[in-house]
């Protein structure tokens, strides 16, 4: 395996787009954070980094309070499916109505649409045809009501989606990010927790991260434009990001399969889970399936730095973007300490600063193996 051309790789691409291939690699989701002023323009960057990174289509939900269940059956529909003249109702936008969502069809997608399909095809059923977009970005999925975000999670887990009129099929290199404003250390209002269990990993965009396509074409929002004026400077030649091919995702995926974990490593992974797990701020959120996500993520991300073994730095990596997300603080009124008799004012007093970041900088703080 050349695990050189993954590193040269990796080195090409920005953060979101790594968070992105990690994802799609795994057959896994991802959960994206920034701040209230950048979210439109990173979703058009998410979008922009969808269809010429990795040449698939993609689907802008924005979500609120409002969202209903018809709107995401709507809104994650390919341009095909959108198209079809025997769809029912909902599958088609109402005329004369705004809509949230913006669709993208690819090149690929575009080409097959204008090529007449072989007299010889024989039609697919109902069942078995793709008629999701390969991603599906949905701003603020935290301010929706429970039921859709239950719907959400359906077509997380399984790929389908039953309604009353039809089954949406997601096609296999399928993706679904949540993007959502995260002001402070903790997320307000947070996500269901099932539909949080089923996210891969977590990555937090900083304005300063920049934007790799909409800087080069100067396609950022009026709002954003002062803001980025510190790292945005038009003078200079914009990196050119790479384009990940299937290709080289089911080489990645390959190459994952092969790395090596010595007794110590595997001793440094169980000693990081139940640190958290005994930890007295953490209220829950290290589950079994965290945990096989965990050594999921560390495989695969020790072929992106060139090397078929696990080391100590890449299982410390890997535990901030897996459990980041998933660490439930304890509620001062919850620490197991009250039941020997501690005070109450005392507890809230050395919780009050505790944020899943400092749980785990303090859990890696633990010596590593050489």
């Amino acid at each position: 395996m050349d695990y050189l051309s993954l590193e040269e790789l990796v080195r090409q691409l920005s953060d979101l787009e790594v968070a992105l291939l990690l994802s799609l690699v795994a057959y896994e989701h991802c959960l994206i954070e920034t701040t209230g002023d950048c979210i439109d323009d990173l979703a058009q960057e998410l979008a922009l980094i969808c269809s010429n990174t990795f040449d698939l289509s993609y689907s802008i939900l924005d979500c609120s309070s409002a969202t209903s269940i018809e709107d995401i059956h709507n809104e994650v529909l390919t341009a095909d499916a959108r198209k079809g003249q025997e769809r029912p109702s909902y599958f088609k936008l109402k005329s004369g109505s705004s809509s949230n969502v913006s669709t993208y069809m690819t090149p690929r997608e575009r080409e097959h649409s204008r090529s007449p399909a072989p007299r010889s095809a024989a039609p697919r059923s109902a069942i078995d045809e793709i008629n999701v977009v390969n991603i599906i970005i949905a701003k603020n999925l935290n301010l929706t009501d429970d039921d859709v975000q239950v719907q959400a999670l359906q077509l997380m887990r399984t790929r389908k989606l039953a309604t009353e009129c039809g089954m949406l099929n997601a096609p296999t290199e399928f993706l679904f990010i949540p993007l959502l404003v995260r002001e402070t250390d903790q997320l307000e209002p947070p996500l269901k927790t099932h539909l949080n269990e089923h996210l891969f990993i977590s990555h937090f965009h900083s304005p300063e991260d920049g934007y790799t396509y909409l800087e080069a074409d100067d396609w950022l929002s009026d709002g954003q434009m002062s803001a980025s004026s510190v790292i945005h400077t038009p003078k200079l030649p914009q990196k050119t990001s790479a384009r990940v091919s299937t290709t080289m995702m089911d080489k990645l995926r390959e190459a994952s399969e092969s790395v090596t974990t010595s007794a110590e490593v595997v001793r440094y992974i169980q000693d990081i889970v139940v640190f958290l797990r005994l930890s007295r701020a953490v209220g829950g959120g290290i589950s079994a399936r965290a945990n096989f996500q965990f050594a999921r993520l560390a495989e695969l991300l020790a072929p992106l730095h060139g090397i078929d073994y696990l080391t100590p730095s890449i299982v410390a990596l890997a535990a901030r973007k897996v459990f980041r997300h998933r660490i439930v603080v304890t509620a001062p009124g919850d620490d197991r300490s009250l039941q020997y008799g501690s005070d109450l004012a005392a507890v809230s007093h050395v919780l009050a600063d505790v944020t899943p970041d400092s749980i785990l900088d303090g859990v890696l703080a633990l010596e590593p193996p050489i």
